[in-house]
């Protein structure tokens, strides 16, 4: 017989409490739309009663779910309204476009694996999340077609930014990245001021998966 599923509600509360807020995570709604959305939905079943430890978990084709406080807490940079038009680049499992629909007006993801971005299709639809739409596309070159967006969001790491991302942003939209080497890598924080003038803030140091595609690291020849 199998073990018995632990109590998803409450590890997700104490998640909160416990990696968010006594980390500094101070955005009431980001902290809310946290409690809200189930992680285990989005979480392979091999690893589903680890989904509320502090870590990030293994997804489909090496590829992870991210940490919940580095979710957290690049959505808190983002500072999302509810009228505003996100991009995300990397849907992995869907999870943090589920938490950004919570925010925001509408949630655009691209995912360059068609096997995943079948997957964060299913499981947003099964949680409910009809204000998410999934994208089977090269995301290091943006989403043209809906562009401009309030906020651009990236789940991988490339050697810099790349430079289509930044150009689809609205006036006063932010995009946040991680940017750097496989080992060495850090936040940074792009806020477009003007058609030609846009600000960058670097973060803290961070460890992701690396960007692929056009404009991110190339697929090593076999």
């Amino acid at each position: 017989m199998a073990d018995p599923l632990p109590d998803f509600d409450k590890l997700r509360a104490e998640m909160v409490e416990s990696q968010l807020v006594a980390r500094g995570i101070q955005d009431t709604a980001v902290l809310n739309a946290m409690r809200s959305v189930p992680r285990e939905l989005f979480v392979p079943p091999k690893y589903r009663a680890a989904s509320y430890f502090d870590r990030a978990l293994p997804l489909l084709l090496e590829q992870t779910i991210s940490q919940p406080y580095i979710v957290a807490k690049m959505i808190e940079y983002l500072q999302l309204k509810p009228t505003d038009s996100v991009l995300e680049i990397g849907a992995g499992s869907g999870y943090a476009a589920a938490v950004m629909s919570q925010l925001a007006k509408h949630v655009f993801t691209v995912e360059r694996h068609p096997e995943l971005a079948t997957y964060a299709r299913h499981h947003l639809a099964k949680g409910g999340y009809d204000n998410v739409t999934v994208f089977d596309a090269d995301g290091t070159v943006g989403l043209a077609a809906h562009a401009p967006y309030d906020a651009i969001t990236v789940a991988a790491s490339g050697p810099k930014v790349p430079p289509q991302l930044p150009r689809q942003l609205a006036i006063n939209g932010r995009l946040i990245l991680p940017v750097g080497k496989e080992k060495k890598q850090h936040l940074v924080l792009i806020t477009r001021k003007s058609k030609f003038r846009f600000s960058k803030k670097r973060l803290a140091p961070v460890r992701f998966v690396p960007l692929i595609g056009k404009d991110g690291w190339k697929l090593p020849k076999r």
